[in-house]
């Protein structure tokens, strides 16, 4: 069975909840709520863009562990409840006496926008990459099909981690185990913009495949046309998501663009939207689809999750199993 490593951090969310109730829950569990000082209720749940998208993973049948450090709190022992309760592979998580994770905070406009505020600077996993643990976990890599992890990840990291995970993941893809990167971009997890597009030009050189969006490379390369960005990317499979709810692909051969299919239901929130097209994506990939049809079933999942609050669906919202129905394609033209 194919099996993924994802790597990254999951937190604790405050979320605003709507009408004095919960707005739902992330990465499968929520609870409780507090009154703020003219901010009313908030919710409360765990959330992290690639512990997200392991759910995700999980959901959709896909053998996933996720790879990450917590502390040994009570919050810390929620996580890995819930983790476990999604079928999300807990054995690579290392446990930190002392330490606690890190939180977030999200406000929502009337558009289902979001906007995040952080507290993670002393958040356990932030540790991962400089731990007794960290070679035992880094050569586990070894052992997966595909390693995934986002420029959030990346930023959590300081430079010797980063090289250390770069290296690691070299070794592995000698292996045959094929390294996704995402470029979830948050300009506030970087010391500048030059460091991150010093670190996004080694993630891209290494990667086999790339999930991006315009969103995110205009914040890092402002002003440079589609086919400006795309051409950064060396990597031989590349997801491009552009404003609207159309990918460019592009792969051996040639390049595509995948529209998704109208919207049916009004936007709630668009938390996740990018965490749920990798799983999806991935999914299919390991699954034989080819990146055209990876890309539809990403489309159709994010569509579906941007119409729920939160940033992992109830179970029961999950698309059936085998569904498949083709957004509309064309070859893309130059």
């Amino acid at each position: 069975m194919a099996s993924v490593a994802c790597i990254g951090e999951c937190m604790v969310e405050l979320r605003q909840a709507q009408g004095g109730h919960s707005a739902g829950h992330s990465a499968g569990h929520s609870s409780g709520q507090s009154a703020g000082q003219g901010g009313g209720l908030y919710s409360r749940g765990f959330g992290g863009d690639t512990l997200n998208t392991a759910v995700y993973l999980a959901r959709l049948e896909v053998k996933v562990d996720y790879l990450t450090a917590l502390g040994d709190d009570g919050l810390s022992e929620e996580m890995i409840a819930a983790w476990t309760a999604e079928g999300v592979g807990t054995r690579r998580v290392v446990r930190l006496p002392g330490k606690l994770p890190g939180l977030y905070m999200i406000q929502l406009d009337a558009k289902g926008e979001r906007q995040f505020f952080h507290w993670r600077d002393s958040a356990a996993a932030r540790q991962l990459m400089s731990l007794p643990e960290t070679d035992e976990l880094l050569n586990s890599l070894m052992s997966y099909d595909i390693v995934y992890l986002s420029a959030i990840t990346l930023s959590i990291y300081d430079a010797p981690g980063r090289e250390r995970l770069f290296a690691a993941i070299k070794r592995a893809r000698l292996l045959g185990t094929r390294f996704v990167f995402d470029t979830n971009f948050r300009a506030r997890g970087w010391p500048d913009r030059d460091v991150a597009r010093e670190v996004f030009a080694a993630a891209f050189a290494a990667a086999d495949i790339v999930l991006t969006s315009t969103e995110d490379l205009l914040a890092l390369y402002p002003g440079e046309s589609r086919e400006q960005l795309m051409a950064r990317i060396p990597t031989p499979e590349l997801v491009f998501r552009l404003a609207e709810p159309v990918s460019l692909l592009r792969f051996p051969g040639t390049t595509y663009e995948v529209r998704a299919e109208p919207m049916t239901k009004p936007v709630v929130d668009t938390t996740a939207a990018g965490d749920s097209f990798a799983a999806a994506y991935i999914a299919a990939r390991l699954g034989g689809s080819d990146p055209v049809e990876a890309a539809q079933a990403g489309h159709r999942l994010a569509s579906l999750v941007i119409c729920y609050p939160g940033a992992i669906i109830p179970g029961y919202a999950m698309p059936p199993k085998k569904r498949h129905r083709p957004a509309t394609t064309r070859q893309a033209t130059k």
